[in-house]
This record gives C-alpha cells, structure tokens and sequence, in this order.
C-alpha cells in the first residue's frame, strides 16, 4: 500500500504546486489602449496622469526600433509583443529612464511563420498593464 500511496501523494503535490506557480504567475488583465499609429504617437491616462507611447520606425520582425514612453512619476516600465491570439514566447524589455519622464528601449518584434500583422504592445507601468493593438505591414 505504501508503495502505491507515495508516488501518488508526490504526484498530486507536483500538480499542485505547478498550478499553484500557474495561477500565481499569470499576468494581470490588461486595460485596451487604443493607438491609432504608434508611430506618431498615442496617448492615455495611467492612474490620472498623461502617458504616451511612440515607435520610433515601422515595426518589423527580427528588425530592431526603439519603443519610447513618457509617464512621469513611473518607477517601473516593461513590455512585450505578443500576437493576437497566439504566444509569442517570453521578450519583455525593460526601459530605462531617459530625461524629464521619458522611458526608452531599443526592442525587436519576435518572428511568425505565419505571416500575420496583427500585434498587440503589453506595457507594464508600475504593475498596471495596458493592451496597445497594433498592426504591420
């Protein structure tokens, strides 16, 4: 019996943990931004005070470009690219403070096979996260 009862009980704990890392792990909802071009710019409000979001070229894969943000009084500021519907893997960048409230970082768009356009920006600003729909071409 106990031969049967301990590889069990280390299973279930297995699972239970895993999910546990799961559940604790997952990101927060993200509040949709809309941007009609990110490459002149688009603006929001993040807990009442003005953000904007800008590109500094046309996104393209595997092409590097510069992701600028200014939300003054942010102490932490990530994103990453994901498409819609379909996981794109782990490419979170960290932006590092510039001048006067500005956050920059050069940032690549990971590669699809299947050819799509459709991209979503996830901007993490002090743990508040914001969806920004973008597309290529």
């Amino acid at each position: 019996m106990k031969r049967v009862m301990l590889p069990l009980l280390l299973a279930i704990a297995l699972i239970a943990i895993a999910l546990a890392g799961y559940w604790l792990k997952r990101p927060a909802e993200a509040m949709t931004v809309a941007c009609a071009n990110p490459l002149t710019g688009c603006s929001f409000s993040h807990r009442g005070t003005p953000v904007s979001v800008r590109f500094s070229a046309r996104p393209t894969p595997l092409e590097v470009f510069e992701l600028n943000v200014r939300a003054t009084g942010t102490r932490r500021i990530s994103a990453e690219f994901q498409m819609v519907g379909m996981d794109m893997g782990f490419n979170r960048y960290d932006l590092r403070p510039t001048a006067n409230g500005a956050w920059a970082s050069k940032v690549t768009l990971p590669v699809c096979v299947s050819g799509r356009h459709e991209w979503i920006l996830y901007l993490d600003l002090d743990g508040a996260r914001y969806a920004i729909p973008f597309a290529t071409r």
